[in-house]
């Protein structure tokens, strides 16, 4: 016992000895330096990646968007898609009004997909709706039935009054989910 208590005497008197203690002193401060350095280029990494990557942006970014604004993450560029669909009623032609009625079936699926509704169809979302969450959801259903008429068959006729019908049900649906 008395060998191991004059050892860690004789290593304890060798690591404070002036000679040591010096040359230690002066090996910390720059592994101080080193590893503040690298501790700011770690800390700089992290937040660069942390900013890259969407799940920032999911988890923090989108929900102070929805709280400040008082409606849904994305609202906005929505309502600009819907504008688009309803200026193609005033260009005229039957073409434009099946594209616009095609448009806002698509952006009524993307919307049911982004509220987390799963599917690989919008017909399937559909199906796990009802009329608690959308009160017109019998019409929706209609409309989507006049959706694939128009896209499947081509002797379909759409007339300028049946489309504003159809995009005045997709209009009441959107403003149901408070995106309008």
């Amino acid at each position: 016992m008395n060998d191991v208590t004059n050892f860690m005497n004789d290593v304890t008197s060798f690591i404070t000895s002036s000679e040591i203690a010096g040359t230690v002193a002066g090996i910390s401060s720059y592994l101080k330096i080193i590893f503040i350095v690298l501790t700011l280029v770690i800390l700089g990494c992290v937040i660069f990646l942390l900013l890259k990557n969407t799940w920032l942006k999911r988890r923090f970014l989108e929900d102070m968007v929805e709280f400040t604004a008082y409606r849904p993450f994305g609202a906005k560029k929505t309502f600009k898609q819907w504008a688009r669909i309803i200026k193609r009623l005033e260009v005229g032609g039957e073409a434009e009004y099946r594209l616009a009625v095609i448009e806002a079936d698509s952006l009524l699926n993307d919307v049911l997909q982004k509220m987390g509704y799963e599917g690989e169809t919008i017909g399937e979302r559909l199906e796990q709706l009802d009329s608690t969450t959308l009160p017109n959801i019998d019409q929706i259903r209609e409309v989507h039935k006049t959706r694939n008429n128009v896209i499947h068959n081509p002797d379909y006729n759409l007339t300028l009054d049946e489309a504003k019908k159809i995009l005045a049900i997709y209009e009441k649906t959107f403003r149901d989910l408070e995106l309008f």
